[in-house]
């Protein structure tokens, strides 16, 4: 059964396992599976079968460039969103061990980290230097 597995997977797609693209299909139609049964929303059955369905496509699919391309459009806009939830994070997190400040000539923001007294700091956009305590 191994050997005819590996054989009919020879020169398909998800030969190469499944990628990004299919991984956050599978999740989506199995929580919208689970959905359509708690709710009385039908459709969500129907979208959560025809998501499971493009998934067997994909990885019997023997077009490799396209479901690569495919992916690699799927990854490249997601990482935006992922990139702009990772950068609220960090905007959180920071504050621990970094301070804000404003420039008072520009308004540019300035990162310097905490617990270093008074410093003085040179704003990098205008040139104007300020005394803060950190």
């Amino acid at each position: 059964m191994k050997d005819f597995l590996y054989r009919f997977f020879q020169g398909r797609y998800g030969a190469y396992g499944t990628d990004r693209m299919t991984k956050v299909l599978v999740v989506l139609a199995v929580i919208f599976l689970a959905l359509s049964f708690i709710t009385p929303l039908s459709i969500l059955y129907y979208v959560a079968f025809i998501m499971l369905f493009y998934c067997y496509f994909r990885m019997f699919s023997k077009n490799i460039p396209a479901r690569y391309k495919e992916n690699e459009f799927f990854v490249k806009h997601t990482d935006k969103v992922i990139g702009f939830f990772i950068g609220i994070k960090e905007k959180f997190t920071g504050h621990k061990a970094y301070h804000i400040y404003k420039c008072p000539g520009c308004g540019q923001k300035i990162r310097i980290p905490r617990g270093k007294g008074k410093v003085a700091i040179r704003c990098p956009k205008c040139g104007r230097e300020f005394v803060k305590r950190t």
